[in-house]
C-alpha cells in the first residue's frame, strides 16, 4: 500500500489544485478505502463556484466508492464489511452524540465541531482525506458504508447517491403513493433519479420538466419511466399538468433544479389542493421573487425541505444499480481522471462547448 494521498484541493473559489496527504494509521474503529470513483454532484459545481461556502482548503466530493484498503475489527463487526470489500460510502459523517443523532436525525447533525458531510471538511482537520476527489478516503467511526457487488463498473457504481436521493426526496420524504401523480422539476442527475423512484413506488403519472436544451435529458426521463415531459420554454407547466391530470394537478411536486428560484412558486403552482411539496434544489443566497405564501395556506400545501440520504433510501439505491434493472450507462456521460476535475466542473454547469454532460465521475 502507498503511504500517500494524491487529491485534488480546494483553496478558493474556482482554485482546483492537486495536493498529496500521508496516510493515516487506523485504528480499531475506522478504515481506510481506495477511492475507485467519485461522482461530480450538482453541489459540487455550486461548492466551486463558491455558492456553497467550504472552509479551505478542502478536497471535494461525497460520492464515493472503493475498496476497504485497512479496516479496524470493530469497525469490520459493526459494519458487516472486510479488507478487499467494496462499499459505497454515505455522504455525511455525523457525531453520533448530539441530540439529533441520537434521535434518528443524522442528517442534521451539528455537534462533531466541523461540516459533518465529505467534501466540507478542511484538509487542516487531521487526517486531511476528507472527500473523494482523491486516492484514498478516510472513513471515521461514525460513517456508515454499503457494500456493493464489484460487478458493476465503478463509474455506474457511484450512481447509488444520487439515487439514494431520488427515493428519499421523490418517494419517502412525501409518501409518493401507488397511482399518484408526480412532477419533477430539472431532468439532471436527481430529476432522473426522481423519475426512476417514483416508478419503482408506483406513481401512476410522472412528469418530468426541463429547458429546451435538456431535450437529451427529457428523452431520457421518459426511458427511465416518465409518462410525460414538458419543455417549459416551449410549453406552460401549469397548463400543461392541468390538461395531462384532468384539472387535478399533482399530488406531488418535487424541485432538483439548481439556482432555479422560480420553480419555487411553479412547484406551489403545479401541485393540487393538500398536496406535497419537496424543495431539494439548492439556490444559493438568492430570494425568490413572486412567493405568495397564501397560496401555501389556501391551498394547505405541505412543505419539505430536503437535505441528504438516509439509510434505507442509500440502500435501495444500492440494490437498484446492483440489479441492471434500469440502463444507467445512458445517464453516465463522462469519465474522467482527478486532475481533470475542474473541466469536469465546468462541464455539468454546462459551461463547456460541446459537451453535453449528465453524469460524470472522477477516477484516480
Amino acid at each position: 500500500m502507498a503511504n500517500e494521498a494524491r487529491a485534488m484541493v480546494q483553496h478558493g473559489v474556482r482554485d482546483l489544485r492537486p495536493g498529496r496527504f500521508p496516510l493515516p494509521e487506523i485504528g480499531a474503529d475506522d478504515a481506510l478505502l481506495r477511492v475507485e470513483a467519485c461522482g461530480i454532484c450538482g453541489s459540487d459545481y455550486e461548492q466551486y463556484d463558491g455558492a456553497l461556502k467550504a472552509p479551505y482548503p478542502v478536497i471535494p466530493g461525497h460520492e464515493p466508492v472503493g475498496i476497504i484498503e485497512a479496516i479496524g475489527d470493530e469497525a469490520s463487526r459493526r459494519w458487516g464489511v472486510r479488507r478487499g470489500d467494496r462499499v459505497a460510502v454515505e455522504a455525511l459523517i455525523p457525531c453520533g452524540h448530539c441530540a439529533d443523532c441520537v434521535q434518528g436525525r443524522s442528517r442534521l447533525c451539528r455537534g462533531g465541531g466541523a461540516a459533518p458531510v465529505y467534501g466540507f471538511r478542511p484538509v487542516t482537520l487531521a487526517p486531511a482525506l476528507w472527500g473523494g476527489y482523491a486516492e484514498y478516503l478516510y472513513i471515521g467511526a461514525h460513517c456508515l458504508v454499503h457494500k456493493m457487488s464489484k460487478e458493476v463498473p465503478a463509474e455506474l457504481a457511484v450512481l447509488f447517491n444520487p439515487i439514494g436521493a431520488g427515493f428519499r426526496w421523490a418517494v419517502d420524504m412525501p409518501r409518493t403513493a401507488v397511482g399518484e401523480a408526480i412532477v419533477i422539476l430539472g431532468p439532471g442527475q436527481r430529476g432522473l433519479a426522481s423519475v426512476i423512484a417514483a416508478r419503482e413506488a408506483g406513481a401512476g403519472c410522472i412528469i418530468a420538466t426541463g429547458l429546451s436544451r435538456d431535450e437529451r435529458k427529457l428523452a431520457l426521463a421518459r426511458e427511465f419511466g416518465a409518462h410525460h415531459t414538458i419543455d417549459i420554454e416551449r410549453e406552460q407547466p401549469t397548463a400543461r399538468v392541468r390538461e395531462i391530470t384532468g384539472g387535478q394537478m399533482a399530488d406531488v411536486v418535487v424541485d432538483v433544479t439548481a439556482y432555479a428560484v422560480e420553480a419555487v412558486t411553479q412547484a406551489i403552482d403545479l401541485a393540487r389542493r393538500g398536496g406535497r411539496i419537496v424543495l431539494a434544489g439548492t439556490k444559493g443566497p438568492r430570494p425568490v421573487p413572486d412567493f405568495i405564501s397564501d397560496k401555501i395556506v389556501g391551498k394547505e400545501l405541505t412543505m419539505m425541505g430536503a437535505f441528504g440520504v438516509d439509510w434505507r433510501s442509500y440502500e435501495t439505491a444500492v440494490r437498484i444499480v446492483e440489479s441492471g434493472k434500469y440502463p444507467l450507462a445512458k445517464m453516465h456521460t463522462h469519465t474522467l481522471p482527478l486532475d481533470e476535475a475542474a473541466r469536469g466542473l465546468e462541464m455539468l454547469a454546462g459551461r463547456v462547448a460541446g459537451e453535453d454532460a449528465i453524469h460524470i465521475a472522477l477516477v484516480p
